[in-house]
């Protein structure tokens, strides 16, 4: 080998040595706090969307930052108020701003009232995925020390969650050991972190168009209150059982946990696009009711306040901007009531 190849082969090895002193240093491979193969999915986004809603467009980024919360970073030890649930409090294709929280924090600015809600929400997250926040999640992350969480249930309760399909929502990993492993060294590589704080700014993710077309949905549409529902009487079946037994069940886990924890839960039911038509969901809502009565937990009963209208929703479950807008405001009252007490 020349004395010049092997000049250049020292310097490389030097130079890998110094990267991985670097890596070592200002990467979070010995932090016992690091997300390890945990919610690599859903943290450092910038995806560029553009969505279409009762024939308005709207372009918007949709971010996830640092801690895997929806919107921009913050400061851990500044949430108080954290807001959990699917996708339909998520709200992937929605601006922000137009989401039912950032409608809520909106509220709370015009009212000069120092109050914010983050975002937590993930798509198909259960009440067992709220549970594995904890778990998974939430203690991964320094200082975080919220006061109240806002649990916006009943949708994705609805169902018996089987343990392929619904808990690949609830629990943020890839199945295949390889995809673990790169997720692994995503989630701790400081380069890595770099790479993407950068593409995020200057390259971001351009997600494809989406247009909803509720034409279809509110063929012959009628809305399904819940007086109406309520005054229909059916014997409750072994299959709701089964649902109202799992929702119980993990409901007094979480339940311990924020005790535990020293967080006031506020629970919100939930409608879908022609109000209770769905007997599960009603069932459901019912049953949270009652754990919070029986719990002294504050509730936001939105299937009994709301009459949602034609174009509130762009499917059966997720609203429009309108409809975020008119459930925000039906739960805004009552919520600042409670935060302010």
């Amino acid at each position: 080998m020349s004395k010049k190849l092997k000049i250049i082969s020292y310097n490389c090895i030097f130079f890998l040595i110094f990267l991985i002193i670097l890596e070592c240093i200002f990467g979070f491979w010995f932090s016992k706090n690091n997300f390890g193969i945990h919610m690599r999915n859903e943290r450092n986004k910038n995806w560029k969307t553009t969505a279409t809603f009762n024939d308005k467009k709207y372009t918007f980024f949709y971010k996830r930052n640092f801690y895997g919360f929806r919107g921009e970073e913050f400061k851990p030890e500044d949430v108080k108020i954290i807001f959990n649930g699917g996708s339909t409090s998520n709200q992937r294709y929605t601006p922000e701003r137009l989401t039912v929280v950032g409608h809520l924090n909106n509220k709370f600015e015009q009212d000069t009232i120092k109050l914010k809600i983050y975002n937590a929400a993930t798509n198909g997250k259960s009440l067992r995925g709220i549970i594995y926040d904890f778990k998974f999640w939430f203690n991964k992350i320094e200082k975080l020390n919220p006061k109240f969480m806002i649990l916006y249930l009943g949708i994705n309760e609805r169902t018996l969650a089987s343990d392929i399909g619904q808990k690949s929502y609830d629990v943020r990993i890839k199945n295949n050991k390889i995809d673990q492993i790169k997720d692994y060294v995503k989630n701790n590589s400081f380069f890595y972190e770099k790479y993407m704080n950068i593409k995020n700014l200057y390259f971001p993710k351009n997600t494809s168009g989406y247009f909803f077309d509720n034409n279809d949905l509110y063929k012959d549409f009628k809305y399904y209150n819940y007086n109406e529902i309520e005054k229909i009487k059916k014997e409750i079946t072994r299959y709701e059982v089964k649902i109202l037994n799992q929702v119980e069940e993990r409901f007094h886990i979480l339940n311990k946990i924020l005790k535990k924890n020293k967080i006031t839960p506020i629970i919100i039911t939930q409608i879908e696009y022609n109000g209770l038509e769905d007997r599960t969901l009603f069932l459901v809502n019912n049953l949270l009711k009652e754990i919070a009565q029986k719990n002294k937990f504050h509730i936001i009963k939105l299937d009994e306040l709301a009459t949602m209208k034609i174009n509130d929703f762009y499917d059966e479950v997720h609203t429009t901007p309108k409809g975020s807008e008119r459930i925000a405001n039906i739960i805004y009252p009552l919520l600042k009531k409670i935060l302010n007490n």
